[in-house]
């Protein structure tokens, strides 16, 4: 049973690595907007730039990791 739950989590295709790595660029974008009006200046579009390269980082890995998994050839 904790092995059907555990394959709803799991990425498994390109498809689905963009469609999360979409979701948290949509929640990075959101985020530092807010960061833009609670920190007007440098400062803002300095955390704004962190939201945004961070979703860059992890969907790199994400990516790369769906990638490695087919070239390993697990079935999941």
């Amino acid at each position: 049973m904790l092995t059907r739950i555990r394959r709803l989590f799991t990425i498994k295709t390109k498809f689905e690595a963009f469609a999360v790595i979409y979701a948290l660029a949509l929640g990075a974008v959101d985020r530092g907007a807010l960061y833009l009006a609670q920190y007007p200046g440098t400062g803002g579009k300095l955390l704004f730039l962190a939201c945004c390269t961070a979703v860059m980082m992890g969907g790199g890995k994400i990516i790369d990791a769906v990638d490695m998994r087919a070239q390993l050839g697990y079935l999941d």
